[in-house]
């Protein structure tokens, strides 16, 4: 499929999701959110792809949030729609079995800063801005916010920058744990593809279940997740990735995985 406000590449085992409206700075209306959640569901279900990498098109932004002139005259039914459409596919992306890194480049503000949190984790360019301004516009965050920053960095963090839509920069971001890493603007791309090459170098299967193992686990009680933990743990014995990577550390060569 042929996307307006999405670019899709792909370079070995990794794909490339670039928001591409670099002319509004990447902002999110309802038309790149249906063309994210077509691409998230072709991306999840292509046998060749094990990484995604989530990034903003131009220098300026990663998505400097949803579109503000498109939410404007919004009713509270069409609002109430365009949040749970908005959740719905961060949520997918969530909850891909694949990883998915968002390699932040510029603005990542309200919607921006929601999709960046949905990803497994966010590697930050030193120009790099972090926010939920939306009180500033008489709005809550819609597409998760609320919800995924506390779980990020602590609740009374986040509600200080819920509730002061203050905009923070990539060296507090890293300070409160919002991002992973910070790297110069030059070599974002790089870092996050040196990252993502060393997971596709890892066993496809173990790795996919310690992304469900990690996701379901924090969604319940510690004595439910340890049981989660011990099924997927044990499931991986009936793999052959499994018997390939002990055999190759015993033999004390590198693992070729197959996936399998």
């Amino acid at each position: 499929m042929t996307y307006e406000n999405l670019l899709i590449e792909k370079e070995s085992a990794i794909a490339f999701l670039y928001v591409n409206r670099p002319k509004a700075l990447n902002a999110l209306n309802k038309d790149t959110l249906l063309e994210m959640k077509d691409a998230i569901a072709s991306i999840s279900n292509d046998p060749e792809i094990d990484v995604l990498i989530i990034t903003g098109a131009g220098e300026k932004a990663f998505v400097a949030g949803a579109d503000i002139a498109y939410m404007q005259n919004l009713t509270a039914i069409e609002g109430r729609e365009f949040g749970a459409l908005g959740q719905e596919v961060f949520g997918m992306i969530e909850a891909m079995e694949k990883p998915v890194i968002a390699a932040v480049n510029g603005f990542a503000l309200g919607g921006g800063c929601e999709l960046a949190m949905c990803c497994d984790f966010r590697i930050a360019s030193t120009k790099a801005k972090f926010g939920q301004p939306e009180v500033g516009l008489g709005i809550t965050p819609g597409f998760g916010g609320t919800q995924r920053l506390p779980r990020l960095v602590g609740a009374g963090m986040a509600k200080q920058l819920l509730f002061t839509a203050d905009v923070i920069n990539a060296a507090e971001a890293l300070r409160i744990g919002l991002v992973n890493e910070v790297v110069n603007p030059e070599d974002l791309i790089a870092r996050v593809k040196e990252i993502a090459g060393k997971i596709c170098s890892k066993g496809k299967l173990a790795v996919r279940l310690a992304k469900v193992a990690a996701n379901e686990g924090m969604q319940t009680d510690i004595d439910r997740a340890m049981t989660i933990e011990a099924d997927l743990f044990g499931l991986c014995f009936s793999t052959e990735d499994q018997k390939e990577g002990m055999t190759a550390f015993i033999e004390k060569r590198s693992p070729l995985f197959v996936g399998k």
